[in-house]
């Protein structure tokens, strides 16, 4: 089966052909660093980071750009508000979103651009879409002239006079149309300010990923992506600016879906927003990972508490297997999957070749983590097949190797877990014999109570308890 994925601007999944043969240049818009990363970023980085681990798993060649806007109103006012110059701000930030992307294991991008970085070349870029009658001065600003390009819409599939018949009554009557945005801002006295033809001044928002993205790979690149949020305005208004500059840009463009909170949209104005420090203060960083991934990336994901309680059960489960099969005796660096596991294997390929269909792949990386424990229970007391065994250990760590999670040793992981305070990580498979036993001497005094609170307990974590000829066996949930 071919690769395939679904592209905003035809409406369809459509097959990857690559600009050069067995290379892929990929932009992705990053992050506006006033602040610590959010949960939403979180997923757009783990989506594409999911998706450069793949291709290149498929052998291809990927150049991955993510830039930083680190020059905004936001990060100027905020950097204002702090007493700190509005690049020592950023840089906290950028220093921030990285500590929370690494823990989160997202692979760092090739290249990772600033604004700040080509403000030179933006300017000329204004300055050429000046020259070229597709942008226009007022006062110190200058505006890209919307109704100059006439495939404006296409990206979000709106109709233009529509939008501005929509457009809100806060319109600056400079501008020659309510669709017009900003290409270059005169500074205000205090602000940041660069030389240009039109005045001491700064450039918008959405010229900076034209420019990077045409810099850093050329006039046309693979892969476009982002945050749907970003799909209107502003990649609507890197398409029309890169169009009147003669470029081709993207081929294909990818766009995650909302994290909403309790079915909510994630605002801070409901008091529902969670940023990633929030989160992994209380959760394992594997833990939200394998969230992040629980479902397809187009579509929304639902953050509460429950949700990630439950991914939590679900991650203890695998790392659990895996560390049974190490104490019955599996050298965790010796083995590879075998012939066994290919099936298994091909489906969880064909899921990622279908739009990256990651909540389909994790099924099949759960059905590796069944075998194992189908192997561990049918041996019983007796010795297992170590090297078959070995095979599925090695097939589930390679899947979960693409979805950036079960890298990790078991007895690390457990013990990072219990250092959350999360009690349920010191279910060792001592602690469960401890635990069988307590519950068999609850049943001797019939406190039929506590009994069932143990069994129930167990169970929340993926542990069968088997009564038979007055013995309690157990295993772990198939």
């Amino acid at each position: 089966m071919s690769l395939v994925l679904y592209n905003t601007m035809t409406g369809k999944k459509e097959e990857l052909f690559p600009v050069e043969k067995g290379k892929l240049k990929i932009y992705v818009c990053g992050p506006t660093v006033y602040d610590d990363s959010h949960v939403g970023h979180a997923r757009a980085v783990v989506v594409f980071d999911v998706l450069v681990r793949y291709l290149r798993t498929r052998g291809f060649e990927v150049d991955y750009v993510r830039n930083f806007t680190d020059l905004d109103d936001k990060i100027i006012q905020r950097a204002r508000e702090r007493g700190l110059e509005y690049l020592e701000l950023a840089e906290d930030y950028i220093r921030s979103f990285h500590e929370d992307m690494d823990a989160l294991g997202a692979l760092r991008p090739d290249r990772e651009p600033r604004a700040t970085e080509y403000i030179d070349r933006m300017l000329d870029d204004v300055r050429a879409l000046v020259d070229a009658g597709a942008a226009y001065q007022v006062d110190g600003d200058v505006y890209f002239d919307v109704a100059r390009f006439d495939g404006y819409g296409r990206l979000s599939g709106r109709n233009i006079e529509d939008m501005k018949a929509g457009a809100r009554v806060k319109i600056d009557e400079r501008k020659r149309s309510p669709l017009d945005f900003a290409l270059w801002k005169e500074s205000k006295p205090g602000e940041p300010a660069w030389d240009s033809p039109w005045g001491p001044g700064r450039p918008g928002w959405h010229i900076e990923c034209s420019t990077m993205s045409y810099h850093l790979l050329g006039e046309v690149f693979d892969i476009h992506g982002g945050g749907h949020d970003l799909v209107f305005p502003h990649h609507e208004n890197e398409i029309a600016q890169s169009a009147a500059l003669g470029r081709r840009f993207a081929r294909l463009w990818m766009h995650n879906g909302f994290v909403n909170v309790n079915q909510e949209k994630m605002s801070k104005s409901l008091g529902n927003f969670f940023t990633v420090k929030e989160i992994l203060a209380r959760f394992h960083p594997e833990v939200l990972r394998l969230f992040l991934v629980s479902k397809h990336y187009r579509g929304p994901i639902d953050y509460t508490d429950e949700n990630l309680e439950e991914t939590a059960r679900s991650l203890d489960r695998a790392y659990r297997s895996i560390q049974l099969a190490h104490k019955r005796g599996l050298d965790p660096t010796l083995p590879k999957p075998g012939p066994e596991t290919d099936d298994i294997r091909g489906q969880f390929t064909q899921a990622l070749d279908d739009d990256l269909n990651t909540a389909r792949a994790l099924g099949f990386l759960f059905e590796a983590v069944r075998e194992i424990n189908r192997l561990i229970d049918e041996a019983g007391d007796g010795p297992v097949d170590l090297e078959q065994i070995g095979s599925w250990v090695a097939a589930a760590r390679e899947m979960g190797s693409i979805l950036g999670i079960l890298g990790r040793d078991p007895e690390a992981y457990f013990q990072s877990r219990a250092e959350l305070g999360l009690t349920e990580s010191d279910l060792t498979p001592e602690r469960i014999g401890e635990m069988v036993r307590a519950r068999s001497e609850a049943r001797a005094r019939k406190d039929w109570a506590e009994a069932d609170r143990i069994r129930d307990r167990l169970k929340d974590y993926g542990v069968v308890l088997e009564d038979a000829g007055g013995e309690t066996r157990w295993r772990m949930e198939t």
